[in-house]
């Protein structure tokens, strides 16, 4: 789901996992890596953890034999728009799915005190926000949200988040929220300068015609 400008807050229910190093296997498996789309991959995500049987491409959640103990089959948890993990999140394989499963899901925030490179580029490109705090403020959320359930609030513009009385920063490229709050792909950025473009172009025309002879 995409952000419109003039939506400046992500609210909604915390679901923890207390895992360090949850590599992007975990978050969806190699199996559902085939599909061409870029979206329908809600059923698939933490497959390995969400569900007792063995599933494949094509077969829904209500087709699948599921755990009834992990946090996102378990209500009001499994409408959670914002998740809480620990250390090197979205470590592994460079797979852009896995950001897409949590998207589909509902995710709309993910806060760790670390993430794997690759995947911490790929959320923005996707409309997910990846939330960087300490570890003693990652164990404090947890706390926080251990016994009771917890609503949490994100604003993008001030850059902080709200549970309770207790507010933490976050630090974060301005270049990169924008693209959370205006749903920005790398298309849309490289379209922001679409007349420059447009000028290059006719100025290459002209200064080095023979690149052109043949078309």
């Amino acid at each position: 789901m995409k952000l419109q400008g003039n939506e400046l807050q992500i609210n909604g229910i915390i679901a923890s996992i207390d895992r360090d190093n949850i590599d992007t296997d975990q978050i969806i498996p190699t199996e559902y890596l085939k599909s061409i789309k870029k979206f329908g991959f809600e059923d698939y995500l933490f497959d390995g953890w969400r569900y007792l049987d063995d599933g494949k491409l094509g077969v829904t959640k209500d087709q699948r034999q599921i755990n009834e103990k992990f946090v996102l089959n378990i209500s009001p948890y499994d409408k959670a728009t914002i998740l809480l993990t620990r250390d090197n999140f979205g470590c592994g394989s460079s797979r852009e799915h896995a950001v897409w499963a949590l998207r589909d899901f509902g995710i709309k925030a993910v806060i760790a005190s670390s993430f794997g490179d690759i995947f911490y580029n790929n959320c923005f490109k996707n409309g997910v926000l990846p939330i960087q705090l300490s570890k003693e403020q990652i164990e404090d959320l947890f706390k926080l949200s251990q016994d009771t359930i917890k609503e949490i609030s994100v604003s993008l513009d001030a850059k902080k988040l709200s549970i309770g009385d207790i507010e933490y920063k976050f630090l974060v490229e301005d270049n990169l929220l924008e693209r959370i709050i205006y749903g920005l792909d790398d298309v849309d950025i490289t379209l922001q300068d679409k007349e420059l473009i447009k000028d290059f172009e006719s100025n290459r025309i002209k200064n080095k015609p023979w690149i052109f002879a043949n078309d």
